[in-house]
């Protein structure tokens, strides 16, 4: 299937640590009605958020096809991991299993990098991050994907990666203010190593940062972006 089709609606999913949310856009990638969510099912196994989104989807207008985000390793439509879901979903082809549950054809990727679709300019080095249940993470290069990047899981600070100082849980934990510092410290230390002409900072958590603390190349956007990002997945 190439382009987007002059008429095609694709139905974008994205799946969270704490949430489910489903939107349907037009051609365009505009949305043609208002985002729905869900409380992601704990545990969270393949299941158990089938089921959800079985739910999720019937409450969504006539759709086309299918794209979905999902918070892990991603490759041809297989989940490689999935490490604030459950353990279950290594090895679970998602595209397939949402191909039976709509009877339309479905595309898959990084959560991260779904987002980034939604945010980026196009033009030279940008990054993504996203704050949310975990952190999250996609690098672009001339508005080209370099996927499955999960810098999160990389070391950082005092024995803990990236995403155990500024995950939800570490938010948590700080408070606010001591995690506005943790994600500055997290800003500091990359910069310098990925050299980005952009960095796009998204998710659910994005929204407790203040501007006028970042770096001039930072840009925020809205958790949206994890669903308006969808339709890219379609882009041959």
């Amino acid at each position: 299937m190439s382009g987007q089709g002059t008429t095609r609606r694709t139905l974008s999913i994205d799946i969270g640590g704490t949430g489910l949310k489903a939107i349907v856009l037009d051609c365009n990638g505009v949305a043609v009605d208002e985002r729905q969510r869900v409380p992601t099912p704990q545990p969270a196994t393949p299941r158990a958020i089938l089921d959800a989104l079985r739910g999720l989807i019937e409450t969504q207008p006539e759709f086309d096809r299918v794209s979905v985000g999902f918070p892990g390793v991603v490759h041809d439509g297989v989940v490689w991991t999935a490490p604030n879901l459950d353990p279950g979903w290594r090895g679970v082809s998602l595209a397939k299993a949402l191909q039976d549950v709509t009877g339309k054809p479905v595309r898959v990727a990084n959560d991260a990098d779904v987002q980034g679709y939604a945010s980026i300019e196009g033009s030279g080095v940008e990054m993504v991050l996203t704050l949310g249940t975990g952190l999250g993470s996609a690098l672009f290069v001339d508005g080209r994907l370099v996927p499955n990047l999960e810098l999160g899981h990389h070391p950082f600070r005092k024995g803990c990666t990236y995403e155990e100082r500024v995950g939800k849980a570490a938010l948590a934990a700080v408070g606010k203010k001591k995690w506005r510092k943790r994600v500055s410290r997290v800003i500091a230390q990359i910069e310098p190593i990925w050299n980005y002409r952009l960095l796009h900072v998204g998710g659910g958590n994005a929204k407790l940062l203040v501007v006028d603390d970042l770096p001039a190349n930072v840009r925020l956007h809205s958790n949206l972006g994890g669903v308006l990002g969808g339709i890219a997945l379609w882009r041959d």
